[in-house]
């Protein structure tokens, strides 16, 4: 019997992923808080009690009687995180910032309906997905990306050693993977979701989350698999 083949190790993703562009000081749309990948999803929710003194309950309460400055402190609390995960899905942050809005407009539109059986970060989640999933399919963006990332989004070194070439690489390998496998990888690796979260989002059960990040990760191996000596180098 041959030996068993070493199997190809993936780069750190993180090491090779464009971080989301800052807010600037005059943009009120997004706030800049948010910016780590180890933050966990319900941490703004937990911010916005501690901030203003009231459950979040309490303020969709305040939001369904027509309260505009709840709707705005609900909107700063947890637009930081739907940014991130539009920005993470699409590599394009005008297009993150327009299905932030755009989620948000559901979300405000459909919160008489939310009944509280998940967190509402989840919540806001699944609509940022889905959102996300539908526009990009209408235009095709998935397969049709800039030649040049660097043009999208500047690619700046998250530290020493970081290669734009095999990040490039990367990006593509990660754009080729099919939606679920693809969204479930982004999700975990580079945006820190467990499984338990993944699959409260994407309403599936936490085994399929497992079996489809294994998957994507298998994928990506067989695509790199030429470079690996250079992920090692």
């Amino acid at each position: 019997m041959e030996p068993n083949k070493p199997r190809t190790a993936l780069p750190p993703l993180n090491a090779y992923a464009a971080e989301p562009p800052a807010a600037s000081a005059g943009d009120r749309t997004l706030s800049a808080a948010g910016a780590s990948n180890s933050q966990h999803v319900n941490r703004s929710a937990v911010a916005l009690q501690t901030s203003y003194r009231v459950s979040e309950p309490d303020l969709i309460a305040r939001v369904l009687a027509g309260d505009r400055i709840a709707a705005r402190e609900l909107y700063n609390a947890h637009s930081p995180r739907v940014f991130r995960l539009a920005f993470r899905l699409t590599g394009d942050a005008d297009l993150a910032r327009e299905f932030t809005q755009d989620t948000f407009v559901r979300a405000f539109g459909q919160l008489a309906r939310f009944r509280g059986d998940s967190a509402l970060s989840t919540w806001l989640h699944r609509i940022t997905v889905t959102v996300v999933a539908n526009a990009m399919r209408k235009v095709k963006r998935f397969r049709e990306r800039e030649t040049d990332l660097e043009d999208v989004h500047p690619i700046h070194s998250d530290g020493p050693g970081v290669d734009p070439v095999l990040r490039e690489k990367l990006h593509r390998a990660i754009d080729g993977l099919a939606e679920i496998y693809r969204t479930t990888l982004i999700m975990h690796d580079l945006e820190g979701y467990t499984h338990t979260e993944i699959a409260e989002v994407l309403g599936v059960a936490e085994g399929t989350c497992k079996s489809r990040l294994s998957q994507a990760r298998a994928q990506l191996r067989a695509v790199l698999s030429d470079l690996a000596p250079e992920f090692g180098s």
